[in-house]
C-alpha cells in the first residue's frame, strides 16, 4: 500500500496584518475606499486557506476528496507521498507570496507527515516539523516571517478595499494560475462558487454586507451608525468559543478532528450568515469573518447586543445536538464583545482591536459570558438587563421626560461609568434612592406605577446593602436605556 502524507498548512500573524492601520496622509487619500480595507483584508486571510489548497491539487492534478478539512486559518490534505516535493515547492513559493502580499506580517507554515500510527503520534510529529520548519525559514529568510521595518500598511491596500467591495455581490472567487495568493471576485484560471447549495466544490464563505442607501455597495461605519436607535453610533462584536484549542487536541482519530473541524466551521459560517440576513439585522451589520472556532461583524450598536444573544442561544443548541457524546465544558461555551465608537475618527480597525482586547477581559473574569458596555455580564445576566432596558425605556417614554428620570437613575453613582454622570452623587441611603425613583416616576397615570418603581428598585439595585448599588445587570441596562432614548 502506497504511503500517504498528511500536510497541514496554518496562517500566522493574522492578528497583527488585520490591525495594521493606515497613516493619517493615507486615510486622506484613500478616503471613503478605506472603510472597505479592514473587511477586504478579513476576506483574503480567510479565503486564503480555501483557495491554497484547492490550487495546490489542481496543479498537482489531485482529485478534491484529499481535502480534508479548510478556512479558519488552516487546511489538512491526504496526499500521496510520490506528490510530497512537489507540494512542498508549491507552498514554499505561497508562503513568500504571502509575505509580499500582506508586508511580512502574515506567515503560511505547514507540516507533512507519513499517516502512521495513532492520531496523537501523528499530530506530535506534525507540531515537531512546524517548529523545525519555523526555524528553518527564518535562518533562510527573515524577511518572510518579520514584518518590513518602514511599512506601516501592508502594500496594495487598495486591493484588499476593492476585493471588500467586490466580494459583497459575487458568485464564484478565482485566481490565475501559479498566484494562489491573488483572490479575485469573479473567474480566474482557477475559480469555485462562494454561495450557499452550488455544490460541493463550494466554499464556505460568510460575506453578510448591509446595502448603502442606494444598495449598489456595502454601507460604511457611519451610515451604520445613522440607522441605530437613540444614539447615532456603532460598533464591533467579536465572539469566540471557550477552550476550543483543548477541545480539538481532545480528538482521538484524524476522522474526528476533521469532523470536528468541519462542525464548528459550518456554524460560525453558516448560522451567522442566516442570522444577519434576518430583517432585524440586514441592515444593520456587517459580517468581518468567520473562522474555525470565532467570528466578529460591525454595525449599529443597538444591533449588536441582541445579535451577540442570538448567536449564543445558536451556539449552545448546536452543542447539545452535535457534542453531546464529546466529553468535557471545552469548546462548548462562547464569550464575546462589544466595543461602541466614542467618536466620529474611530478607525474600524481600531474598533476591532478594542473589541479583542475587552474579548480578552470578558474571557479573563470567566467564561460564557459578554463585555458590554464597561462590564461582564454571564448570559442570562444579559437577558435580565435587556429586560430592565426595555422596563427603562418603556418609564421614560411614559414620563415623557428621558433627560430627568434617567439623571436621577445615575445618581447613584460617583464616578462616570460608560457614559454615567462622572459627577454622579452616591446615595448612602437605600431609602434616597427609593425616593427618587417615585419622583422620576411621578406623573404616570397607570394603575401599576407603584409595581414599576418597587420592580425597578429590587430589579437594579442590590438587596439589603446599606448602600445602594446597581448590580452589573442593572448598570447595563441603565446605560442601555440611556444610548437607546438618546437622539442626537
Amino acid at each position: 500500500m502506497a504511503v500517504q502524507l498528511l500536510l497541514v498548512g496554518q496562517l500566522t500573524g493574522a492578528e497583527e496584518f488585520l490591525l495594521a492601520e493606515p497613516s493619517a496622509a493615507e486615510r486622506a487619500a484613500a478616503g471613503e475606499a478605506l472603510q472597505h480595507s479592514l473587511a477586504g483584508r478579513c476576506h483574503w486571510v480567510t479565503l486564503l486557506t480555501e483557495v491554497i489548497p484547492r490550487v495546490l491539487l489542481a496543479e498537482l492534478g489531485l482529485p478534491r476528496i484529499l481535502l480534508g478539512t479548510s478556512g479558519g486559518g488552516q487546511f489538512l490534505l491526504v496526499l500521496p507521498g510520490d506528490a510530497g516535493e512537489a507540494a512542498r515547492e508549491f507552498l514554499r513559493d505561497a508562503a513568500r507570496k504571502v509575505a509580499e502580499r500582506s508586508g511580512g506580517r502574515l506567515r503560511l507554515l505547514w507540516a507533512a507527515t507519513e499517516n502512521l500510527g495513532d492520531w496523537s503520534v501523528v499530530r506530535r510529529r506534525l507540531q515537531e516539523e512546524f517548529e523545525r520548519q519555523r526555524s528553518e525559514a527564518r535562518a533562510l529568510d527573515p524577511a518572510l516571517f518579520e514584518p518590513f521595518e518602514d511599512a506601516c500598511e501592508p502594500p496594495g491596500d487598495a486591493y484588499f478595499a476593492e476585493l471588500g467591495r467586490a466580494l459583497w455581490d459575487a458568485e464564484t472567487v478565482g485566481c490565475p494560475a501559479g498566484d494562489p495568493v491573488h483572490i479575485t471576485a469573479g473567474a480566474g484560471q482557477h475559480s469555485w462558487p462562494i454561495s450557499p447549495g452550488k455544490g460541493p466544490d463550494a466554499i464556505v464563505f460568510a460575506r453578510h454586507a448591509a446595502p448603502s442607501d442606494d444598495g449598489h455597495a456595502p454601507a460604511g461605519p457611519l451610515t451604520l451608525a445613522r440607522r441605530a436607535e437613540g444614539r447615532p453610533t456603532w460598533g464591533v462584536l467579536r465572539g469566540d468559543a471557550d477552550n476550543f484549542r483543548i477541545r480539538m487536541r481532545r480528538a482521538q482519530t484524524i476522522e474526528e478532528h476533521v469532523q470536528l473541524s468541519i462542525l464548528y466551521r459550518q456554524f460560525f459560517a453558516g448560522e451567522l450568515e442566516v442570522l444577519c440576513s434576518q430583517p432585524e439585522f440586514w441592515r444593520k451589520v456587517t459580517i468581518l469573518y468567520t473562522g474555525s472556532d470565532d467570528f466578529a461583524v460591525y454595525g449599529a450598536w443597538d444591533a449588536l447586543a441582541p445579535l451577540a444573544r442570538e448567536m449564543q442561544r445558536l451556539f449552545h443548541r448546536f452543542c447539545e445536538e452535535n457534542l453531546k457524546e464529546f466529553p468535557g465544558p471545552e469548546g462548548k461555551t462562547i464569550s464575546m464583545a462589544i466595543a461602541l465608537a466614542d467618536g466620529p475618527d474611530r478607525t474600524l480597525a481600531g474598533l476591532y482591536r478594542e473589541a479583542g482586547r475587552l474579548l480578552e477581559i470578558a474571557r479573563a473574569a470567566d467564561k460564557d459570558c459578554l463585555n458590554f458596555l464597561g462590564r461582564t455580564l454571564e448570559w442570562k445576566q444579559l437577558a435580565d438587563a435587556a429586560e430592565l432596558k426595555e422596563t427603562l425605556v418603556r418609564l421614560v417614554g411614559d414620563s415623557g421626560s428621558s433627560h430627568h428620570v434617567l439623571h436621577e437613575l445615575s445618581r447613584l453613582y460617583r464616578k462616570g461609568v460608560s457614559g454615567i454622570a462622572p459627577d454622579a452623587e452616591l446615595l448612602d441611603r437605600p431609602w434616597r434612592f427609593q425616593r427618587r425613583l417615585s419622583r422620576a416616576v411621578a406623573g404616570l397615570r397607570e394603575r401599576d406605577v407603584q409595581k414599576l418603581r418597587v420592580h425597578l428598585a429590587t430589579e437594579l439595585s442590590s438587596r439589603g446593602a446599606a448602600q445602594v448599588r446597581l448590580r452589573p445587570a442593572g448598570l447595563v441596562a441603565l446605560e442601555w436605556a440611556r444610548l437607546t432614548t438618546e437622539v442626537q
